[in-house]
């Protein structure tokens, strides 16, 4: 019989805050990307909370700064970042619920928009099996060329790529869980048979209670 997965969303579902802000700030302070980016990405920020983003331009934008930056020095700076900034701020409900699934035997997979770098390193750091995230083609001396693999983790695309791990994987998603606080992963929660929803934004809670599905607090 094929195995279930736990999936789980990261910002403001595992962690109760937003890491892609943090790290927007993080760098701003390293003097590495400008002051009106950081700018845009706390606007950026605000609309995403709210599904209101074109996710792909601000992205892009993101990503198309760092072209000719080595793939090793960006993995380094990301996980000293994370283990600074990010790792304690994991919901107390987040490893209750982690371990749960973990004492069932399920798979547990990150599924985030947030940056192979950033979700390798919370995977390792919370011991989950595998991660899903946004992934940055490389140069022949291995820097990044400044774009990301489509399709992007997002939005239905986090659907298409969690159904090729689960295929490659044996992996049931009619068995499946999966948790996020965020309006823009209805296509993943419909996708599953145990959509999970974790303090959720105002259009997700309203989707949410309409059709009966269990609603979260892990703080």
């Amino acid at each position: 019989m094929s195995s279930i997965g736990a999936f789980f969303d990261l910002d403001r579902t595992l962690i109760d805050v937003n890491s892609g802000l943090l790290w927007a700030w993080h760098e701003r302070q390293l003097g590495n990307i400008s002051r009106l980016l950081m700018a845009r990405a706390a606007f950026w920020s605000a609309l995403y909370h709210l599904s209101l983003v074109d996710i792909e331009t601000a992205f892009g934008t993101a990503t198309r700064h760092y072209r000719g930056e080595l793939e090793a020095d960006l993995a380094a700076r990301t996980r000293q970042w994370f283990h600074r900034d990010i790792a304690h701020c994991l919901r107390p409900g987040a490893a209750r619920a982690m371990a749960s699934h973990r004492a069932q035997g399920h798979r547990l997979v990150l599924l985030t928009n947030s940056s192979s770098f950033e979700a390798s390193v919370a995977a390792e750091t919370w011991q989950l099996d595998d991660y899903l995230a946004n992934r940055f083609p490389l140069d022949d001396q291995q820097r990044l060329v400044g774009r990301y693999q489509h399709p992007m983790c997002y939005g239905p695309g986090k659907v298409e790529l969690a159904e090729r791990w689960a295929q490659a994987q044996d992996v049931d998603l009619d068995r499946s869980f999966f948790y996020t606080d965020s309006h823009s992963d209805l296509p993943m929660l419909e996708r599953v048979g145990q959509p999970r929803v974790v303090a959720p934004d105002p259009r997700l809670r309203f989707v949410a209670l309409r059709r009966g599905w269990l609603v979260l607090d892990w703080s």
